[in-house]
């Protein structure tokens, strides 16, 4: 227990000592960090050099335990062969951080990089070989021990958006993972954490708000990186059935945060690497919070996450899968309190009568464009399109041209004008003098058919009459918008 208490001391004081001179180094450098109004809304530049103290003060401590203690000696020679693959790789990870932060790298070369990292981890032993006390392969351990490592490694780092935010979750989950070592008498695992959260506690000292300086890609991507490791071992001497429930528990917050992202922005058809202000730190400020209060909420949801984890660690099975619906009803608790649009929109859309919607509108169109590819005049079209534009819910629908005009309409659907929030008028341009005009009555909790209909409308008809020459006529000249929506 001294050695442990040793390691944490020693590399708290390293962190606390070496965090501004590291600080003073990057900004004469100018690696920092510049607010932008937007994501980044601290008054100041903040030197990003939260990596490298961490590190420094990590591996001086366990150089110092060596080199002092007379027990030094025997426990480095005992765990060196596993922790030497993984300060290998975290030298790895802390290098893709310090060049991240200096010049910037894209999404793809980091995630090869944190691939690589995590492989010398894997090949030095880290590796997830039971899922619920059952042995798994050696091909199914090997990726599914690289995509944890390289989750919890991105976890950290979208989460780092509030000053303290992301050092203080790490703290939490360290911590959570050292008092289960302890506990079960894992002495490899107290032995890595120990000097992690002394760095951590000695660096939250500059990063709590108001920050004077940031962790940076080099401290969150190396502190995710090594919490990922970490959960590994401590889920291969675990004494439950659940194995990696608990180290999953005790990152709950930066999990949930990195899920949720991924989700929204798949459902929303935008990229997944790509930022934006809607993590979980962000919504808790768009609904009034100021960011330290939102900080010291988040902390306590890691406390709470923390004990849920000893819970599930160190009691029983049964007592384990409780634990472990519990925490699942309260993420979904949580990312509804927050209130995301995507999941809401998504929800309607994947609800049957969303579902139906979408199949019966699909088959109307397929139905068009194969009644369609045997009709070649205006005439012959009409009926088709007319047909197509009732069945899509249309209540009037209108095909003009400089020789022939075509109309028709029906009364609405609705049962009752209190019921009609809106007519909509939508114009489609076939060429410079066809051009399609629809109305359509909206409900609650109607939808209007989406561009997709309009384009293969509009396309359908293009084949079959292309742009002409302009002729002299009498008849009245339209104009050529593009397909529009505008309201009544």
């Amino acid at each position: 227990m001294f050695v442990l208490l040793f390691l944490g001391v020693i590399a708290c004081v390293l962190s606390f000592l070496l965090t501004p001179v590291v600080s003073r180094l990057f900004f004469a450098l100018d690696i920092v960090d510049y607010p932008d109004g937007d994501r980044k809304l601290h008054g100041r530049p903040v030197p990003r050099a939260g990596g490298l103290p961490i590190a420094l003060s990590y591996g001086g401590a366990i150089a110092a335990a060596i080199m002092i203690l007379p027990e030094g000696p025997h426990l480095a020679s005992h765990h060196t062969p596993i922790f030497g693959w993984l300060f290998a790789a975290a030298a790895v990870i802390l290098t893709t951080g310090l060049v991240d932060d200096a010049v910037g790298l894209k999404p793809v070369p980091k995630l090869i990089m944190q691939l690589v990292a995590a492989g010398l981890a894997c090949w030095g032993g880290v590796r997830i070989a039971t899922i619920v006390d059952y042995p798994i392969p050696l091909w199914l351990g090997v990726p599914l021990t690289l995509f944890w490592i390289v989750a919890c490694t991105n976890a950290l780092n979208l989460i780092d958006g509030l000053d303290g935010l992301a050092t203080g979750v790490s703290l939490f989950a360290t911590l959570t993972a050292f008092t289960v070592a302890c506990v079960e008498g894992n002495v490899g695992l107290a032995l890595a954490t120990a000097p992690l959260a002394g760095s951590l506690l000695g660096f939250l000292r500059y990063n709590f708000n108001p920050a004077s300086v940031f962790l940076g890609d080099s401290g969150s991507l190396t502190v995710g990186f090594l919490l990922g490791c970490f959960s590994v071992i401590w889920c291969q001497k675990s004494a439950t059935v659940l194995g990696m429930a608990a180290p999953l528990i005790s990152l709950l917050v930066p999990l949930t945060d990195v899920g949720v992202s991924i989700a929204r922005r798949f459902v929303s058809n935008r990229p997944i690497f790509a930022g934006d202000g809607r993590h979980i730190h962000h919504r808790l400020l768009a609904r009034g919070f100021h960011p330290r209060t939102v900080t010291l909420l988040l902390y306590t949801a890691c406390g709470g996450a923390a004990v849920l984890s000893l819970l599930d660690s160190l009691l029983s099975q049964t007592v384990g899968g409780v634990v472990v619906v519990i925490v699942c009803v309260l993420a979904w608790m949580g990312i509804h309190f927050l209130g995301y649009d995507e999941f809401a929109v998504a929800r309607r859309l994947a609800g049957a009568h969303g579902f139906r919607r979408a199949v019966g509108e699909e088959l109307c169109l397929r139905k068009f464009q194969s009644r369609i590819a045997g009709a070649a005049t205006l005439e012959e079209c009409w009926p088709i399109i007319r047909d197509l534009c009732y069945e899509m819910k249309f209540h009037s629908v209108g095909l003009f041209s400089p020789s022939q005009d075509f109309g028709d309409s029906r009364p609405p659907a609705t049962t009752s004008v209190t019921e009609a929030l809106a007519v909509w008028r939508l114009e489609v341009a076939i060429n410079s003098e066809i051009r399609l005009v629809l109305h359509r009555t909206s409900e609650r909790g109607d939808m209007l058919p989406g561009m997709g209909f309009l384009k293969t409308v509009q396309q359908a008809l293009q084949s079959k009459f292309p742009e002409v020459p302009e002729i002299p006529t009498v008849a009245p000249e339209f104009p050529k918008p593009a397909a529009v929506f505008v309201s009544s």
